[in-house]
């Protein structure tokens, strides 16, 4: 029996290659986004939001999972609005429509970018969902420079990646068989991106920062298919999980070590 999956940020890019996947796939697929999809939905707008959750129950009644994808990269503080909040606000409008699934599944896109260095006061401000306050100081970090702006892109990543680890094991989620994961796309070619990458100085440029190892730039259609996965009947035991989907971005020394552990301790030392 086909699944019902709400995939926002579905118009173009990785959402409308995961929605297409799933199509494919013989599932029910609820397309989200400002324009180009089945539902036109500003998700930083509160109004919007529920009306989309109201169509949605009215014509289904219920999903089975949800592929919180929409995302910006304006290096100002519509980044916090969308990619953290934005997420946050989807998946907890949905939910209740999710707990009717007898395999709820979600699956968040967060980003690479959430391991580079970031502001972590924005972060905090984030995860303690203080909204006004976050997107009054990303608004004075865009106003610096687009450099320092570009806090608002990784800090609103990371506080997502963060916030999928700290809600997955709990009652809210694991209790209630919603598994919850998410994706680090690396550099991907998208339309946000478009522009960057179509000059080998510009992929040099991008990739310079974001290194992939791996094939370079990543396709949209290699972060749907662990997408695809993430939301499945199959996927029955992975929670809380940031699956990087970067060319090996992940695995190099990034400032933090390529042990991933740290040297941890011997048992002798426990």
């Amino acid at each position: 029996m086909a699944r019902v999956i709400v995939v926002t940020g579905a118009g173009s890019g990785i959402g409308k290659a995961t929605a297409d996947l799933l199509k494919q796939r013989g599932e029910t697929v609820i397309g989200v986004d400002l324009k180009g999809a089945d539902l036109e939905v500003d998700l930083s707008n509160a109004e919007s939001l529920q009306a989309m959750v109201d169509k949605i129950s009215e014509e289904h009644g219920h999903i089975d999972a949800i592929v919180a994808n929409a995302g910006t990269a304006s290096q100002t503080p519509l980044d916090v609005k969308v990619n953290f909040f934005g997420a946050i606000d989807t998946i907890e409008s949905l939910k209740p429509l999710l707990e009717k699934s007898e395999n709820p599944r979600v699956a968040v896109t967060a980003s690479a970018a959430s391991l580079q260095p970031t502001d972590t006061n924005l972060v905090n401000l984030l995860l303690e969902g203080k909204r006004e306050e976050a997107v009054e100081y990303g608004a004075a970090l865009a106003e610096k420079s687009q450099e320092i702006g570009y806090a608002n892109y990784s800090a609103s990543k990371r506080a997502i990646a963060t916030w999928v680890r700290k809600v997955a094991p709990t009652e809210e989620y694991a209790g209630k068989g919603i598994a919850i994961n998410a994706v680090g796309p690396g550099v991907v070619e998208t339309p946000m991106t478009k522009d960057l990458l179509a000059t080998e100085e510009g992929r040099k440029a991008v990739l310079g920062v974001m290194p992939a190892p791996l094939n370079g730039a990543v396709k949209p259609e290699a972060v749907a298919e662990v997408l695809a996965f993430l939301v499945s009947e199959g996927n029955r035991s992975m929670a809380g999980q940031i699956i990087y989907v970067d060319g090996g971005f992940d695995s190099l020394d990034q400032g933090r070590g390529a042990d991933l552990w740290h040297a941890p301790k011997r048992m002798d030392e426990v």
